[in-house]
């Protein structure tokens, strides 16, 4: 089954559904999908209300044109400057928060995330796919920690998980030096899990999609919540948890399910032997 989302052609964000798969795309080729204050709070919305439909089983992130996403747009952040100076700090903050929170409802979707980069990351858009759980990169794909090169640092998440892909000397190389990254070596070094031929990225995306999301989502959705702290923890807090919701888990239908299939499976296989 395919639907899209209802909303305008021209919209910042849209949202197509195959198969329980939602397939978000940044919208705004004519700026390389650069993302600005409107297009971040769409984003949210998107992001949360995709985290509430339980018919949803997994999100892949894409662009849409030549490019995957080319980080905040650099209009908004004229527009930042030219306001009273009084007001910049504050206004900055503002969007921080912002922009924190687009990141954070991506990282903890309880649904597995693939940002699918079908072109150029730059800044907030390298960001953006590195807060999802896997990234699949077309050999058009390349990743550029611009930051520095605009006299700022990464907002949006880089410092945080760029250091967990490629770990910390890596990622300091990729900091300082803002320099891009082809596909080739982002699968080499760790910024991306697969690749793919441009055509073939979406439906590649959709197929790995299809495969992570066979399982209870419940237990999905509990495990993944731990992964996602698992290294900032000590053993002992991260059983601590993984207890708990395994009792969680010893309540659900799909285990309940998933052992009766089995014993009614063995003794069927054991009818067989005696007839």
């Amino acid at each position: 089954m395919q639907s899209t989302a209802p909303s305008a052609g021209d919209a910042a964000v849209t949202t197509t559904i195959d198969d329980n798969v939602a397939i978000v795309t940044l919208n705004r080729p004519d700026v390389r999908n650069a993302i600005d204050d409107a297009t971040r709070t769409t984003l949210i919305d998107t992001i949360e209300g995709l985290g509430a439909d339980e018919d949803i089983r997994a999100v892949i992130l894409t662009g849409a044109g030549t490019a995957f996403c080319a980080g905040g747009d650099i209009r908004g952040m004229r527009q930042r400057l030219d306001a009273p100076i009084g007001r910049v700090g504050y206004n900055g903050w503002k969007r921080q928060k912002s922009t924190h929170r687009a990141i954070n409802a991506l990282h903890n979707l309880d649904k597995p995330t693939i940002a699918a980069v079908n072109g150029a990351a730059s800044g907030l858009g390298c960001d953006l796919a590195f807060a999802c759980d896997f990234v699949m990169a077309s050999n058009a794909a390349s990743f550029t920690m611009a930051y520095l090169k605009r006299g700022l640092i990464p907002d949006g998440g880089g410092l945080y998980f760029l250091p967990r892909r490629v770990g910390l000397a890596r990622a300091k190389e990729l900091i300082y030096s803002a320099r891009k990254v082809g596909a080739n070596e982002a699968l080499a070094i760790g910024l991306a899990d697969r690749l793919a031929e441009s055509e073939d990225l979406l439906g590649e995306a959709k197929a790995w999609a299809a495969e992570l999301s066979v399982g209870s989502p419940i237990a999905l959705s509990l495990a993944k919540s731990i992964l996602n702290r698992s290294l900032d923890l000590p053993v002992e807090q991260v059983f601590a948890l993984g207890g708990e919701a395994q009792s969680i888990c010893y309540t659900t239908d799909e285990h309940r399910d998933s052992i009766q299939q089995f014993l009614d499976k063995g003794s069927k296989a054991k009818k067989g032997e005696q007839s």
